[in-house]
């Protein structure tokens, strides 16, 4: 059976850990295993050495300490206050590693957090993209493939056996899915729009997500504004999370949770300071003043609960190229020298002309 977006198992007691395996960018709830808090009871989350939530049921008090370790977790803990269960929304790579429940000073519960990893790739309609396996080699891998729900091919080394399954889905994939018979890699070819989505990589335990995006091909000249436009006629409510992201930057978000709506224009060296902004209405994103720079490929992840929507662009920028001032004064000056020319010759023309007639009249009077 596939794992879930995050496997939730019992914990134990003592020194051992609880692994606890969670996609980047969804939530965990790290349960404590109490049906109830009884009235004196004291409860600690801690996340290595740092206390990040409390519980005093005597004080009645539940704090979170979400702006510790330099506010890493800010608006992502939220404490169950019947429980003591703790969930941390939007997970990021920082914040894997061990956590702590220590009840009333004596028992105590580790959990360690893996964060799975996950991939951005961007491609264009009707080409070809490659999902690496990241192997050199197979040796006795088992290897899956997976679209959503679905397996699209696999691979048993021991067995010798390697399988695309491109009837599945309709026959959606037929006759363009390849295997690469050393490394594993997967080969979509003559991309459509209804491919994109998110593929899984499953090398016997580990797995790796792929977001897939055909992206559509936009050019904006140098110094105007691009729009990009989510399709969406107004906020859809049942999306958790709305990301912009700048290659696997995020640059732009919105929490539904938090009702929270996000720039993060301080990113990459503050490249985009003072030059984004979201409509607050459809999430379209604008990027002003638009510099070489700016180019690539730009993602809109809409997320609800552990399934994705992905709209990708891919922005290349028209430079228009402005000439320096030396340049500018050569130019002026071969300009009113051609200007100068062409007066000398329009007056030489009149002159040449003028002497002509009277050369004609002379001839005519003599005659």
């Amino acid at each position: 059976m596939r794992n879930s977006v995050f496997d939730r198992l019992s914990c134990v007691f003592g020194d051992e850990e609880k692994p606890v395996i969670v996609k980047e960018g969804d939530s965990v709830a790290i349960n404590s295993d109490l049906t109830e808090i009884k009235d004196g009871d004291v409860i600690q989350w801690w996340f290595g050495n740092t206390v990040i939530a409390e519980i005093n049921k005597r004080a009645n008090r539940f704090t979170v300490y979400d702006d510790v370790l330099d506010g890493r977790f800010r608006d992502r803990l939220k404490l169950d206050k019947q429980t003591g269960s703790l969930t941390i929304t939007d997970i990021r790579t920082e914040h894997k590693g061990f956590y702590t429940l220590e009840i009333n000073s004596v028992r105590k519960k580790t959990f360690k957090v893996y964060i799975r990893g996950r991939r951005l790739v961007s491609v264009k309609e009707g080409d070809s993209v490659a999902l690496n396996s990241g192997l050199t080699e197979i040796k006795d891998d088992e290897i899956q493939w997976w679209f959503g729900n679905t397996v699209l091919a696999e691979i048993n080394k021991r067995t010798d056996r390697f399988t695309v399954y491109d009837d599945v889905l309709d026959g959606r994939f037929r006759d363009r899915l390849k295997l690469d018979k050393q490394t594993g890699s997967l080969t979509i070819t003559d991309m459509r729009t209804e491919d994109a989505g998110v593929y899984e990589r499953k090398i016997n335990s580990r797995i790796t997500d792929f977001f897939l995006a055909v992206a559509e091909e936009i050019s904006v000249k140098e110094g105007d504004s691009v729009a990009l436009n989510s399709d969406l006629t107004e906020i859809i409510m049942h999306y958790d999370v709305i990301l912009w992201r700048f290659g696997n930057t995020a640059i732009a978000e919105i929490n539904k949770q938090f009702n929270r709506l996000t720039v993060y224009d301080d990113v990459l060296d503050g490249r985009f300071r003072d030059r984004l902004k979201l409509d607050n209405q459809t999430l379209s994103l604008t990027i002003t003043d638009m510099r070489t720079e700016d180019a690539g490929n730009y993602i809109l992840q809409m997320r609800v609960s552990d399934r994705y929507s992905i709209k990708a662009f891919r922005v290349s920028i028209d430079s228009v190229h402005c000439c320096g001032s030396t340049e500018a004064v050569i130019r002026l000056v071969l300009s009113a020298l051609v200007g100068v020319a062409t007066v000398v010759l329009l007056v030489y023309d009149i002159r040449s002309r003028r002497a002509e007639r009277d050369q004609a009249h002379i001839h005519t009077s003599e005659t």
